[in-house]
């Protein structure tokens, strides 16, 4: 017996399965983002969307502003960790999970974020008056 096998193209999108992630046990849905975890630079949101990369919900069809759920807020050894769902507003089907880091590390403050939907990024602040990174020598 012959079997056949079907490329992603070939099979109907009512039978089409859905790019889904887990991320401590919550699934995340790629087909909802134009852009998986995309490059933000230095921006690290605490709270938010970033719309610009929804598509709208794979499941009800929707493009809409986004509910935020389950947001905890936790320390652990000196840094702070916020984490929250992105659920779409009108079937609550979970688009992405945000978590957002915050710690002291020397003289500088460091920042990360990492979602599906906002992207990751990461940014060093001095709390210095003047930045030591940005002194240039005199001699």
């Amino acid at each position: 017996m012959r079997r056949l096998s079907l490329s992603s193209r070939e099979v109907s999108s009512s039978r089409k399965q859905r790019r889904n992630f887990s991320v401590n046990c919550v699934a995340m849905c790629g087909d909802c983002v134009e852009k998986e975890y995309p490059n933000r630079g230095n921006i690290c949101l605490e709270n938010g969307s970033f719309l610009l990369n929804f598509i709208g919900c794979a499941v009800c069809s929707k493009r809409d502003f986004m509910l935020i759920t389950n947001k905890s807020l936790k320390e652990e050894d000196g840094e702070e960790i916020v984490t929250y769902d992105h659920l779409c507003r009108n079937c609550h089907h979970v688009i992405a999970r945000h978590e957002y880091t915050f710690s002291i590390m020397d003289e500088f403050q460091e920042y990360t974020m990492l979602c599906l939907l906002c992207g990751k990024a990461e940014d060093t602040i001095s709390i210095l008056p003047d930045d030591p990174r940005q002194m240039t020598l005199l001699f």
